[in-house]
């Protein structure tokens, strides 16, 4: 890892191994702004209450389903052997799970005695289909008799699972079987660190699952499925947005918040006051739908909807929500809500939707865009430096966030599946090397430039309006597609 800050709090230029990220994970839940239900800005004052997220997705309190297995007699000579106490080992790893659902915000349930015999295992597993439990977690205390046969009925349960194995109860020829099954992830090793992110994972999903996202768009209302990401889809018209727009005053708090934001800006080019008030007033808006349909995400087809008449582009007003924990997308694209809301459950943090423009003169990609959050470390770490401008259509407020040269960054890109195939992820890591400026160069307002890891040629890099985010966790999201079943494609 590089300089000194805790894997998904990097405030050096990074690169975050898996192992380094997970070993983390217990200190990163501990500190997490999302697992206490609120999002705390330090260091620089923001004016301004944030709105909330008022769906399904916020309500959840995801069950897991927890337990040891094992034989009932001494291990003797058989491994883990006599040297392993397990008894030790399952008052160890209990507390370390309860601790890590109460930082989740989850509801543990663990089985007061552990898995015994086969039939036991088919029980408990049969209670918790019967539940709908939305995880399961099976600590192996033992490598013998009924131990992974039970491993393997919870592997291939619909109930999405993690298998900890510690050092001493698995051999390869037992994790081999389970290594690339769909909906379940096993971590070998010591480090319940491991464990730890397998139940944040677990939650993500549970909350995913759970997510209503509000989509501007048209002049229909409807709800509709995203796919398998389990995300449902609330469609409710444009001219709603259009109508509260023209009907909200330039109250005394929106005006607070416009001056907050340009006094921290480090400077404002093209954009007037009136722009910046003009944009921000979207985001109490946003907010006012969001409470209407029960919303935990939302995405608008602002060009469409808003590029021929007066009413600001809800630019900055949708950098606003993501540093404060709520995925907006731009230009009604399902496939970047459901990235963002990765991010956001996975990550405590969000992430920034652009357009990829290659630069063959060092194989780079520029991701360009004109609302970009400032809080990529984190919703409860220091913002980025940003500087206000017009957006590349010369109009309306606009925060050009400012990325630090050297920082590892991840790029996903959720292609929405059908009922034949799954959702794939495009997933690469690459170093942060320069922000473009805009002008002289043309397109959107915020370029962020990267070198990404591999030899994919940049003319046809894959994906657009891919979600770019702070911290080196290509290995973490692959684990979460393996766990929801999706296809994940490293880029």
């Amino acid at each position: 890892m590089g300089s000194g800050r805790c894997p998904l709090h990097c405030y050096g230029g990074c690169s975050v191994s898996r192992r380094a990220f997970i070993k983390g994970s217990t200190a990163f839940l501990a500190g997490s702004s999302l697992l206490a239900g609120c999002n705390s800005f330090s260091n620089q004052k923001i004016v301004g209450k944030p709105i909330r997220p008022c769906g399904p997705a916020s309500q959840c309190t995801p069950t897991i389903r927890a337990a040891f297995v094992r034989r009932r007699e001494e291990y003797g000579m058989w491994w883990p052997g006599a040297v392993y106490d397990g008894e030790a080992a399952r008052t160890m790893y209990a507390g370390k799970m309860a601790e890590t659902a109460a930082q989740l915000g989850a509801k543990l349930e663990l089985r007061p005695e552990p898995i015994y015999t086969r039939e036991e295992g088919q029980a408990w597993l049969a209670q918790a289909e019967a539940d709908h439990a939305d995880g399961l977690v099976l600590v192996m205390l033992d490598r013998q008799q009924h131990s992974w046969p039970t491993a393997q009925k919870v592997a291939a349960s619909d109930i999405p699972s993690i298998i900890f194995s510690p050092l001493g109860t698995s051999f390869t020829t037992n994790t081999v079987h389970l290594a690339d099954t769909p909906g379940c992830v096993v971590y070998s090793t010591n480090d319940f660190g491991q464990a730890a992110y397998g139940m944040k994972m677990l939650c993500a999903r549970a909350r995913m699952r759970n997510t209503r996202c509000v989509v501007l768009r048209g002049n229909q209302r409807k709800d509709a499925p995203l796919a398998d990401t389990g995300i449902t889809l609330r469609y409710i018209p444009a001219g709603d947005f259009i109508e509260e727009y023209r009907r909200t005053p330039d109250s005394e708090e929106i005006l607070a918040m416009a001056d907050s934001y340009m006094r921290r800006a480090r400077k404002r080019i093209g954009a007037s006051r009136q722009d910046v008030i003009n944009g921000l007033k979207s985001y109490y808006v946003a907010g006012r739908l969001l409470e209407r349909e029960g919303g935990d995400a939302i995405t608008m087809d602002c060009l469409g909807a808003l590029g021929k008449i007066d009413v600001s582009l809800p630019c900055i007003a949708w950098s606003r929500m993501n540093d404060d924990g709520i995925p907006a997308a731009c230009e009604a694209d399902t496939g970047a809500v459901a990235s963002l809301v990765m991010t956001h459950y996975l990550f405590d943090r969000p992430g920034f939707q652009q357009d990829p423009v290659a630069d063959t003169a060092d194989d780079t990609i520029i991701g360009a865009h004109c609302s970009c959050a400032t809080r990529l470390n984190g919703y409860a770490a220091p913002p980025e430096p940003f500087d206000i401008k017009h957006h590349h259509g010369n109009r309306d407020a606009v925060p050009r966030t400012i990325w630090r040269e050297g920082q590892r960054v991840t790029s996903i890109d959720l292609l929405p599946g059908n009922a034949t195939q799954p959702s794939t992820v495009l997933v690469s890591a690459g170093t942060v090397t320069d922000n473009m400026e805009v002008p002289p160069s043309g397109g959107c307002v915020v370029s962020v430039k990267v070198k990404f890891d591999g030899n994919q040629e940049v003319l046809s890099f894959p994906g657009f309006h891919q979600i770019f985010f702070y911290g080196d966790y290509k290995e973490h999201v692959r684990d979460f597609c393996q766990l929801c079943g999706f296809e994940a494609q490293v880029v």
